[in-house]
């Protein structure tokens, strides 16, 4: 197919109200980028949408020697813009776009609605836990040296310490901005987090 075929396609499918160049405006990716992008994703979903399931699905391929599918729950949610329960193109290929393409700032807001599990404006120690604990579940038993199983409420302690400026027991936007980037190594810990995605 030529590229007008490909754009026509893409402007018309169920689910996708939005056109190429809307995706253009709202994304760091270019026409050819979006056209590809777009065919792999119909490949994967052909009707579209993604639901949580087929997500987990995917996602754990990647990890297969861990459990992976406490940390894409958490992925699923934070891709899942409008909160409808399904991925569409546009929710994946935003998201995708602030991950890979995005700047600092944009990418540590990203993360930090990640660890806001309930959306709330705050992250506290128990949703730090929870995504500590998926992280680990799915990097699996084969990682060197082998972690304990103390090894994510230290990570959380350490990280509280560092991000909890205010000692007031939850982390803010604004707190969380800050510390990342003054502090080199929570920012390198943050580019861990990219390379699980």
């Amino acid at each position: 197919a030529d590229g007008g075929d490909a754009e026509l396609e893409l402007s018309s499918v169920r689910h996708q109200p939005e056109g190429l160049e809307q995706l253009l405006a709202q994304t760091k990716f270019t026409k050819k980028e979006l056209q590809s992008l777009y065919r792999g994703f119909k490949n994967e979903c052909p009707s579209g949408l993604v639901d949580e399931e087929t997500f987990k699905l995917i996602y754990s391929q990647f990890f297969p020697q861990g459990d992976a599918s406490t940390y894409a729950h958490f992925l699923f949610d934070a891709f899942d813009a409008d909160r409808n329960g399904a991925l569409c193109f546009q929710d994946f290929v935003v998201g995708l776009s602030i991950l890979l393409r995005g700047t600092v700032h944009q990418k540590l807001k990203w993360a930090f609605n990640l660890y806001d599990i309930n959306k709330d404006g705050y992250i506290t120690k128990e949703e730090m836990m929870e995504i500590m604990k998926s992280i680990y579940d799915m990097m699996g038993h084969c990682t060197h040296p082998t972690l304990r199983d103390s090894a994510p409420a230290e990570h959380v302690e350490l990280f509280f310490q560092k991000m909890d400026r205010n000692g007031d027991g939850v982390v803010t936007f604004e707190e969380f901005l800050e510390t990342c980037q003054k502090d080199k190594d929570i920012m390198s810990s943050m580019q861990i987090f990219e390379n699980v995605i």
